[in-house]
Order: structure tokens, then sequence, then C-alpha cells
């Protein structure tokens, strides 16, 4: 099981996932609903992906921001749930060396490009309301473009030290990991070395990032709330509220699983570890199924596009 590389540092030819210990007799039956999540997840991205693409009044700023968004997930739900379904469906819980380290840089890099993201949807809301008249001249397309990538270089740029410092490190014996999927700070946990350089890192990055995002995205909102109360018309305020409600319950659905299992691998010592694997899932599976779900239902273009799509009639 072990290999010596050129560089003197050593590295277990695989890994083994447990995939969810203490559930290890539910395994099978808990993966149906997993699958079910995971179809919904792909099905409502690619079907956003596809309305956005095919129609061309839907190329505004908002609607770009989603298809980022739709892809976004679409490779953070891919990264692991094949894997995870096969772990509890056919007991296949070896995973090689360099697949994991690629399963900890996308799950990492795109959950900073998620997050990037949707500070990006709340400055779309933030200009597209106390701006109305600016907004298309302030959120060009090449601007768009601009943020996606920045926030897409950020998260390869910021993640990939992970992968580098983990690839040149010693591994203990102990080659099993007690989750479903390669995560960073569960890997490092089986590094035979001083990992401290390593821990810091990952503090610094998830801070920069989310704490970054977060700022944004706050004052972003109470900026918005400030001009919607300023608003002279109720109907006018109402739907305001409504064009971010859909945008908050997103940001809330990512961030709180997001927040809770980062927190949980470094202070959470007394939370069962059951109930952090479970969150640990649900937090890379529920947002990407949710996104497409509440948007379909709170964007009137998308939803209309789906209804013509499936009743082939105008709605």
């Amino acid at each position: 099981m072990m290999l010596t590389s050129e560089n003197n540092s050593s590295h277990p030819v695989s890994f083994i996932l447990l995939g969810i210990p203490g559930l290890e007799n539910s395994q099978f039956f808990i993966a149906f609903p997993f699958c079910a999540m995971y179809a919904v997840a792909v099905v409502g991205n690619i079907t956003v992906l596809h309305i956005i693409r095919t129609d061309h009044t839907l190329h505004e700023p908002m609607y770009l921001f989603l298809a980022m968004l739709a892809v976004t997930d679409l490779v953070l739900s891919s990264s692991t749930q094949p894997k995870m379904l096969a772990i509890l469906w056919f007991h296949a819980h070896d995973i090689e060396y360099h697949a994991c380290l690629i399963q900890v840089f996308f799950i990492h890099a795109f959950s900073s490009v998620e997050s990037g993201v949707l500070m990006a949807m709340a400055l779309d809301r933030y200009v597209a309301i106390c701006f109305p008249l600016r907004h298309s001249t302030i959120l060009t397309p090449s601007v768009v473009a601009k943020l996606g990538a920045a926030v897409l270089i950020r998260g390869v740029l910021w993640v990939s030290p992970f992968c580098i410092m983990i690839s040149r490190m010693p591994f203990c014996p102990n080659k099993v990991i007690p989750q479903s999927y390669c995560e960073h700070m569960a890997v490092l946990k089986l590094v035979c070395a001083d990992t401290r350089v390593n821990r810091a890192y990952g503090l610094f990055v998830a801070f920069s990032v989310v704490g970054f995002d977060m700022i944004i995205i706050s004052i972003s909102y109470v900026m918005i709330l400030r001009a919607v109360l300023r608003l002279p018309s109720g109907e006018a305020r109402l739907k305001a509220f409504g064009t971010c409600a859909s945008h908050l319950c997103v940001i809330l659905a990512f961030y709180i699983p997001a927040l809770f299992t980062f927190l949980t691998h470094r202070f959470g010592r007394h939370v069962p570890r059951v109930v952090h694997i479970m969150l640990a899932n649900l937090y890379l599976l529920v947002p990407p199924m949710l996104n497409p779900i509440i948007y379909g239902v709170r964007t009137k273009q998308i939803r209309d596009r789906v209804i013509q799509g499936c009743c082939g009639k105008d709605p």
C-alpha cells in the first residue's frame, strides 16, 4: 500500500473512504435520496444553462451570473457525488492518491468560486436596485466576464497551495478517511509531519475568501434595504424584496452548512461524527439542487421557458 517517491517523501497509493461512519448498515438506502438530489441538481442546472444559452434576451448580468453559478454547482456536486454513490452502493472505498488531491482541489477551488459568484450577484442586485438607469452601463458583458474570471482565478490561486503542500509531505500508515470524499482537513490529519503552516494557510484562505465575500454581500444588502425602504410605492417595495429573496435563500443555503462544516473540522470536537459527515455531504449537494429550483420558481423568465418547454405552449 505504500510507495516512496523520488523526493524522499512518501505517500500512499490510495486512501480508503469510509462513507458515513456510524451508519454502515443504512448506507445502501441513504444513497437513494442522495442520488435523487444529485439527479435534480444535474438536470436543474443543465436546464438553466440551456435556457440562458438559447434565449438571447437573457444575456443580461443577472442571468450570466446565474449561468456561472450553475456551472459551479455542476462541478461541485459532480466532484463528490459519483464517488460517494459508488462507496454507498458498491463498497468502492479506495480512491487513488492523485485522484484524492484532485478532489481536494475541485471541492475547495469551486467552493471559493461559488462564494465569489454569490458576491457578484449581490453586487448586481445592488446596482440594479440602487442605480437602475445605469445598470446596463455599469455591468456590461465585459465587466461581468472580468468578475467571473476574477473569482475563478482567485479560487485556483488560493487553493492550489493546498495540494502542492500536501503532495510534498509524508503520510502516516493510516490511510483511512472517515468521510465519503477527500477534504483538505481530513487528508491533512493523515500527514506524519508538522501541519501548522497548512492549517494556518487553510484558515487564511477561508477567512479571506468567505470573510471578504460576506462583507461585500452584507454591505450590498444594507444599501439595497435602505434604497427599497425609500421607494414610495408599497408594490414597488414588495417587488424589490421579491427580487432579492431568492438570492438571500441561495446565500443562506450555501454559507450556513459551509461554515458549520469548516468550523466543526477545527473546533467541533463534541459534534457527533455522523452529524458532521452528513452535513458535509449535504453542503456540496443541497445548494446545487436548490439553486435552479429557487431561481426557476422565483424568476419569471426562466419559469416561463421551462413551462413552455415542458408543455409545448406559451405559459
